[in-house]
């Protein structure tokens, strides 16, 4: 059996299965030559990794693909120069780090992709779909609504793929 992949042909679509979803991705659109910083959302076919989940907000999610509660201390280093860029790491450095740890609520739900998994530096990191209350662009994430997100969450397993473009 193929894998199913989830496509994400354009600024606000995103499609698995029979379902059409609304999404939002980076500001300046779908680029082939992501760049740390550059507010784009990267061109390609990637694997699914994880799912990131604020267990005090979203309970224990049920799904086919690895999971990890998200603490306090949990961050994704978007540092090129640190030898753990574009990887999970615990720390309380704001320096080195996107803290996966938010006060608001589009990190409930976080699943990270395969993106720059030589981990380039300078190629973009912490590339996630992530949750959005009002669609806004993101700095290079996809981002969906919960209700949403809890769909997609039923439909992928460990051989998912994400095209984008």
């Amino acid at each position: 059996m193929l894998p199913m992949i989830i496509h994400v042909p354009d600024k606000n679509t995103l499609i698995i299965d029979e379902f059409k979803l609304k999404c939002c991705i980076g500001k300046k659109g779908i680029n082939s030559n992501k760049k740390e910083g550059d507010y784009s959302t990267p061109k390609g076919l990637f694997n699914l990794r994880k799912l990131y989940f604020r267990e005090d907000r979203v309970g224990i999610p049920k799904c086919k693909i690895n999971k990890k509660i998200i603490t306090r201390d949990l961050a994704w280093c978007n540092n090129p120069k640190h030898k753990k860029y574009n990887e999970e790491i615990k720390t309380q450095n704001k320096n080195l780090e996107e803290n996966l740890h938010r006060k608001d609520h589009k990190y409930d739900y976080i699943i990270s992709i395969s993106h720059n998994e030589k981990r380039t530096p300078g190629k973009g990191s912490a590339i996630f779909i992530h949750l959005t209350d009002k669609y806004k662009p993101t700095a290079g994430c996809i981002a969906l609504k919960k209700k949403d997100f809890e769909i997609l969450l039923k439909l992928i397993d460990k051989k998912t793929k994400i095209k984008i473009g």
